[in-house]
Formats: structure tokens, sequence, C-alpha cells
């Protein structure tokens, strides 16, 4: 009961086609690496907007100065 030889493997890829055929197989493969190209391209476009992008300025006019906060703004989030 160690591992398994190629012989093994190979019925088992056998009967793995045999059950979902080559195009639903295909299809899974192609479904599964977009999905991990999306995620990766995921996880490079989020460490880059959130450094590039500056925070937005809410409830300020021209005539306000920096100093002034609104408090009304915190407690929303």
């Amino acid at each position: 009961m160690g591992s398994f030889s190629i012989w093994h493997w190979l019925i088992v890829l056998l009967i793995v086609v045999m059950v979902f055929g080559t195009k639903k197989l295909k299809n899974i493969g192609s479904d599964l690496g977009g999905a991990v190209k999306g995620f990766k391209d995921g996880m490079k476009d989020g460490g880059q907007s959130a450094d590039a992008t500056p925070p937005a300025q809410v409830g300020q006019d021209a005539r306000s100065d920096k100093t002034t906060i609104d408090v009304e703004a915190k407690h929303k989030s």
C-alpha cells in the first residue's frame, strides 16, 4: 500500500477521461487557468491602486481650510 505505480495512474486517467470526456476536461482546465490568471491580476491591481490613488476629500469646499474635519463623514463609514 505504498505509492502507486505509473500503471495505476494511467488507469485512473483513462477512467476520468471516459467519465468526463476530453471536451469537459479541456473546459475545466481553461476555466481553472483563467481563474488563476484573474486572481494574480487582481492581486497586482489591488496593491497598485491602493498606493496610486489619493484619498478622497469628503465634505470640504473651497472656503474651508485643511484643519476642518467633517465629523458626520467619520461616523457614516
